[in-house]
């Protein structure tokens, strides 16, 4: 059976997440998602206009990915106990190498894109990274300070999971992803 355009844009965007996880986005080619998809570049750039829409399209998916891990976890909660559902659930979700480093190659991405006068891509990160971090604002009570040290421990998560720390290591002792002093 034959695939539609929008399945196939799918495999593309699954494809890219891999790829540009892996990768970062100065290090993945176009064909190497084509490749990994199991079609042409001509056919990729008919589904999408360039490498930049690609990569803005995974970094969209693995946020949204992300709201969905947190709005599943935290549904019918708020405040502390949204928090606390949505920390425990993130980690489940960051045991997903690729789409951990997809996150980490969104904020890297960042930079190297500026450096190459791709403004797009960082107004895209930004405007995908501020509509999670209301989402989970406003599901954890709407406290800016509240949602800011949910984020800075998930970003604490990030570094110590890519990083390669195992859970067992004296570093985790204790550690509470919403709150470090419970």
């Amino acid at each position: 059976m034959r695939m539609s355009a929008e399945e196939r844009r799918e495999s593309v965007v699954r494809a890219a997440m891999i790829e540009f996880a892996r990768g970062g986005y100065r290090g993945t080619s176009t064909e190497a998602i084509a490749r990994r998809v199991g079609v042409s570049q001509p056919y990729l750039f008919r589904l999408f206009p360039g490498k930049q829409a690609i990569f803005e399209a995974a970094a969209e998916r693995c946020v949204e990915e992300t709201w969905r891990v947190f709005d599943e976890a935290s549904a019918g909660l708020t405040g502390s106990a949204a928090a606390e559902a949505m920390s425990e659930a993130y980690m489940g979700l960051v045991g997903d190498r690729d789409q951990l480093m997809m996150q980490m190659q969104l904020y890297v991405s960042v930079f190297a894109a500026r450096a190459a006068g791709e403004e797009g891509i960082g107004d895209s990160a930004r405007r995908l990274w501020e509509s999670l971090f209301e989402r989970v604002r406003i599901r954890i009570g709407g406290d800016m300070g509240d949602a800011t040290h949910f984020f800075a421990h998930g970003m604490l998560i990030n570094t110590l999971v890519a990083l390669g720390f195992p859970e067992d290591h004296r570093i985790w002792s204790g550690f509470n992803a919403h709150d470090p002093a419970e």
